[in-house]
């Protein structure tokens, strides 16, 4: 019987979510301050009228619309209205309120001038012609819910919390929000060659790098619950760490140890430890070799080829829309679509090319190809902000062909140049 040929993405990505399941339910209420970066699982309502008042919107006077319409020019002031602080009434046609943004509009006025259109002259302003030719109620006033009222669904469940989320909730009162409890991920590298940043290092050694990477990428997609390991290529002690990790966590991400070669004992101390394989080789390039199982109590475990280049696209593809299934969102299977900005050469298998996203002077975005000369040529992915899935065919992919992109978590164009494409 001829071997089954590994998947192609998509389909790797769909087997791994089907033999997860059904994510579970499990909940916990954090601090409104520290939940960014949490799955939001109940809605958030608001607890007053939004604004809960009629808002000054420019610094000015309040005064009555209809005083200005009948030719009114000179107001006495007759008092301030701050904000957080209680305003006085408009009481006459001939008084002003001086306002400050953000302070309650008074009660009696429902107009604002705003300050530049104002002369003062002692204890009166002074309306300019021009301001007053195009005065009328509700001029430089936020009324009182026309953002919302209150009991409305300000934020609702299934969306991860970003700062602009947070902001609505703590103004809508939330001081708890109730959020997905994150799965617990230990990331673990595999190998006696890896030496920590900082410590001494013989000829044949190499610097710690891959988790360092994988961590920094979930931690930017919200992923905080993390643990790091480093493990040595002996079975025996592989094994007896792995079996401590799993019944300790939700997400193993392993990097390193599940090729061809003698010492890639990751495999084989899983299957002891009673990890069903789901997979193991993706009709890919870099990151062919990955393998991926369930553990007995559902555990996610990820075995990430070992090179640098190849372990971070498959955490980028797999670990992190794996890791939103589990807290109950939608895994995203599919990139978002972009343009090639250059020919891009393909693989008999589908390519995972580093890229750097522009947009052009007409807005449309361009990914331009950084390939790297091989999957640990880590250097070479400095500047790019994602990558593109280029499909398995004969031939190079010509420029302006539609793939699909997909961002580092932590990608930001650099603040000096704008990457603006022709």
């Amino acid at each position: 019987m001829r071997p089954t040929p590994p998947p192609a993405p998509e389909a790797a990505l769909a087997a791994m979510l089907a033999a997860l399941g059904l994510s579970e339910t499990a909940s916990k209420h954090a601090p409104a301050a520290n939940a960014a970066g949490g799955l939001l699982m109940s809605p958030v309502f608001a607890e007053r009228d939004q604004p809960p008042f009629d808002r000054v919107m420019m610094d000015g006077m309040a005064v009555r619309a209809a005083a200005i319409a009948q030719g009114q020019r000179r107001f006495r002031i007759a008092g301030m209205a701050a904000a957080g602080h209680a305003v006085p009434k408009l009481t006459a046609d001939t008084d002003a309120i001086e306002a400050m943004t953000g302070a309650m509009v008074p009660e009696g006025a429902d107009c604002v001038i705003p300050v530049e259109e104002l002369t003062r002259e002692g204890d009166h302003l002074l309306v300019s012609e021009a301001a007053a030719s195009i005065a009328q109620a509700g001029q430089n006033i936020h009324p009182r819910g026309s953002d919302c009222v209150a009991g409305a669904t300000v934020l609702a469940p299934g969306q991860r919390l970003g700062a602009v989320d947070i902001a609505i909730a703590t103004g809508a009162g939330a001081a708890m929000l109730e959020v997905h409890r994150q799965p617990r991920i230990a990331i673990i590298s595999t190998g006696d060659e890896l030496v920590e940043a900082g410590a001494p290092i013989a000829p044949w050694q190499v610097r710690r790098s891959n988790a360092h990477a994988v961590a920094t990428a979930l931690r930017a997609a919200g992923h905080t619950q993390l643990s790091d390991h480093h493990l040595p290529d002996d079975l025996p002690l592989l094994q007896a760490a792995l079996g401590e990790l799993l019944a300790s966590h939700d997400v193993l991400v392993l990097s390193g140890g599940v090729s061809m070669g003698q010492f890639d004992h990751v495999p084989a101390a899983l299957r002891a430890l009673g990890v069903e394989q789901v997979l193991h080789r993706i009709a890919q390039r870099p990151g062919q070799p990955l393998w991926f199982g369930r553990g007995s109590a559902g555990q996610a475990v990820f075995g990430l080829p070992g090179n640098p280049v190849s372990t971070f696209v498959c955490a980028i593809r797999y670990v992190l829309p794996v890791l939103a299934h589990l807290e109950g969102a939608t895994a995203r299977q599919r990139g978002l679509p972009v343009q090639l900005a250059a020919p891009a050469k393909t693989l008999k298998v589908t390519r995972l090319l580093p890229v750097r996203l522009g947009v052009s002077a007409t807005g449309q975005l361009l990914a331009t190809p950084r390939p790297p000369a091989n999957s640990g040529d880590f250097l070479t992915l400095a500047g790019t902000t994602g990558l593109v899935e280029l499909p398995s065919m004969e031939g190079p992919l010509p420029a302006g062909s539609v793939v699909p992109y997909w961002p580092w978590p932590d990608s930001v164009w650099p603040d000096s140049t704008w990457p603006e494409l022709s």
